[in-house]
């Protein structure tokens, strides 16, 4: 009898192990997912929860402490590699340039899928991952998914199958550090992809070469327009135009198929501002099985292509320097406590330094930096172009929002609430008409305000935009009203304080868009703001 009930408990004690791994998948599913995270093996699973139990046959016990032991291995390299991190770091800082690359496109061209393969060539994700992956978009049948769960981390994104925050990761080639932004291509999410493209020093254009997708996103309406023309305007100075989705059974690496899109974008790339033959290059690439992305592609797979791979092409961009000596300008991003209370944003000028004391701007509050991050390190200084979490004292965090500057004492940015512009009028709604008394939202760098077009100053003829400065100029008639495609200077009030500069000045801070109804309506750069120390002129 005892020895019954003896093997009716070791029976308990040993779990199935079906469910061990079932647990394991719904374990894992539910914690906010993270690159590090690589989902427990079955047979570690196993494993752990076999340890006060029998031991189980003896194969797959032998199996499982292999894996075991490799977990441990790669553990302490990777433990390793994070302590030589913190040494290194200071010497990194001089050597590789930092950009932002933000990935922009029609929805479902495969942004997100262009840049989970990236970080997958690159090495920031391990196979265990990706299988993982692949095994939740199969469950949801949507196989070719996977790649772009890399950066959609949340479930309203992978459901959807479509991306809907600005998703960050980091990447690294020879000369260049990177961080992706992977910014929503649906129109509902064109704010969030206006916060991505603020920040962001090259553009990636994803183009879906499949039959109909890349005529949906180019004709009024769809994405591929608006994204390039707000990337312009925000500053993103060169664009990388990738014709994505090659390898689809409807395009089968078609040179003609290529080249018609190619011909189709040329032209609408150079109405939008960009010179084409210096800031913009076009190459092929499969984003789903990553071909010429990190190598050159192979001639049995696409005879007619010579050019460069993704990777090369990013690696040999040109961006202009900016100045590290300057003011410091950081618009702030995002805030949250943390033993103090930490900014988020990119340093568009100057150098921050551990020790600093600097202004927040429009309050005018005194602060003092304690502590710098760059990604997940701790450093001592960064400069231009870099996405930093600078920790303040003397500031609470709901005194900080997002919108504000972190600016030097010396040079301090100017508090305005009203600001003379020049703006190119792109399409008004329905039988709107552009009159002072226009109300729209103004984005510019991380702010988000209500503004009101208060008086139209005159209106710039295309042969006149040349001679730009204001004052020079014969005072002519005011116009009442303008069209759409007009070029008109006007004077623009806000309720609140803004931060901005003259686009002459500090073009990162001067440069934005005016939305109404979730539609851009006119993209413009600040000319003048009122004298130093008032908030109007």
């Amino acid at each position: 009898m005892e020895h019954d009930a003896h093997a009716e408990a070791s029976s308990h004690a040993v779990p199935p192990p079906e469910d061990a791994t079932v647990d394991d998948w719904a374990r894992d599913d539910a914690e906010p997912m993270s690159v590090e995270s690589s989902a427990t093996p079955p047979e570690v699973a196993a494993v752990d929860s076999g340890a006060d139990t029998p031991p189980a046959p003896s194969a797959s016990a032998a199996v499982a402490g292999e894996g075991v032991k490799e977990i441990q291995s790669s553990l302490q390299s990777l433990e390793l590699k994070t302590n030589d991190a913190h040494v290194v770091e200071d010497d990194v800082e001089e050597t590789k340039r930092h950009l932002n690359v933000v990935f922009i496109g029609h929805v479902d061209a495969g942004k997100s899928t262009t840049g989970g393969q990236i970080l997958f060539l690159s090495g920031q994700v391990d196979d265990r991952t990706i299988q993982k992956y692949e095994k939740e978009a199969k469950d949801k049948s949507r196989e070719s998914w996977y790649m772009a769960y890399i950066m959609d981390t949340n479930e309203e994104e992978r459901v959807k199958g479509k991306t809907v925050e600005v998703g960050r990761a980091h990447f690294e080639t020879e000369h260049t550090r990177f961080t992706i932004l992977d910014a929503p291509g649906h129109k509902s999410y064109v704010p969030n992809m206006i916060s991505g493209a603020s920040q962001a020093d090259i553009g990636v254009l994803v183009i879906s070469a499949r039959k109909g997708e890349f005529e949906t996103g180019y004709e009024r309406g769809g994405q591929t327009r608006e994204h390039v023309l707000l990337a312009k305007t925000l500053g993103v100075a060169k664009l990388v135009v990738v014709i994505n989705k090659m390898d689809e059974p409807t395009v089968k690496w078609s040179k003609e198929r290529y080249d018609e899109i190619e011909a189709k974008m040329v032209p609408f790339l150079k109405s939008s501002g960009y010179n084409v033959k210096k800031d913009v290059q076009f190459l092929p690439i499969s984003g789903l099985v990553g071909t010429n992305m990190k190598t050159r592609m192979d001639k049995s797979i696409c005879s007619w292509w010579d050019g460069p791979c993704l990777f090369e092409v990013l690696d040999r961009i040109v961006v202009p320097l900016r100045d590290p000596k300057g003011s410091v300008r950081m618009p702030i991003i995002d805030k949250y406590k943390d033993m103090g209370t930490v900014a988020m944003g990119k340093i568009e000028s100057g150098t921050i330094r551990e020790g600093d004391s600097l202004l927040v701007m429009p309050n005018k509050s005194h602060v003092k930096v304690i502590g710098l991050n760059l990604d997940e390190s701790k450093v001592r200084r960064a400069g231009p172009a870099e996405n930093v979490r600078v920790k303040l004292s003397g500031v609470e965090e709901e005194d900080v929002m997002a919108g504000f500057v972190l600016s030097s004492v010396a040079n301090p940015v100017g508090a305005v609430s009203e600001f003379i512009a020049q703006l190119q009028i792109l399409e008004l709604l329905d039988n709107a008409i552009f009159t002072a008394g226009y109300k729209a939202v103004l984005h510019i760098h991380s702010v988000v305000e209500e503004c009101e077009i208060v008086e139209l100053i005159e209106e710039i003829g295309m042969k006149k935009k040349k001679e730009e400065d204001p004052k020079k100029k014969k005072p002519k008639r005011k116009p009442l009203f303008v069209k759409n495609g007009a070029i008109v200077v006007c004077r623009i009030q806000v309720n609140n304080l803004i931060c901005i500069e003259k686009f002459s000045d500090f073009p990162q801070l001067g440069r934005f868009t005016l939305r109404t109804e979730g539609k851009t309506v006119a993209v413009g750069k600040v000319v003048d703001i009122p004298p130093a120390g008032s908030p109007t002129f």
